[in-house]
């Protein structure tokens, strides 16, 4: 599964106005809602459901990175999209850095397979250290998109 496949690019926010993790959360299921990948009366819902599962464990795996995720019944088909925080955000993360990039990954609840194979997508690309620099460095939705089909093309399924 290629990470492009399911990244929806209008949606994508290269310049994170929010300062904190749910308000990132929000902004990033905003930007899902404002793309028609998320229908308007699901957000707030959505939002809190991603919030709930944080609270029960931080998606800051370490090196800069968050990919909060949950699967849910008003999500009809695997959405992911990509927050970009040039002053970083407190996630709790693992190594207790700052974040500078949040993939928020959303999938329907009965497609469990596929929130795996999209979660492995997301991170074979995260675990790269070069991805993980250029995709800090991208300022607008139109490079993080081109870094990611770049990253699809060299990546191998």
């Amino acid at each position: 599964m290629k990470l492009a496949e399911f990244v929806v690019k209008d949606a994508i926010v290269a310049d994170l106005k929010a300062t904190d993790r749910n308000g990132v959360i929000r902004e990033l299921v905003a930007a899902l809602v404002s793309a028609g990948a998320i229908d308007d009366g699901d957000g707030e819902a959505v939002a809190k459901s991603i919030i709930q599962r944080e609270n029960q464990g931080s998606t800051g795996f370490g090196k800069g990175v968050a990919v909060p995720h949950v699967k849910h019944a008003k999500i009809k088909k695997i959405i992911t999209t990509i927050g970009r925080s040039a002053a970083g955000v407190d996630f709790a993360a693992l190594d207790r850095t700052p974040v500078y990039t949040v993939v928020l990954l959303l999938s329907p609840s009965a497609n469990p397979d596929g929130h795996l194979q999209a979660m492995e997508s997301i991170f074979r690309h995260l675990q790269r250290d070069q991805f993980r620099r250029f995709l800090r460095q991208s300022e607008s939705s139109d490079a993080i998109m081109e870094l990611i089909q770049e990253a699809d093309e060299i990546s191998i399924d």
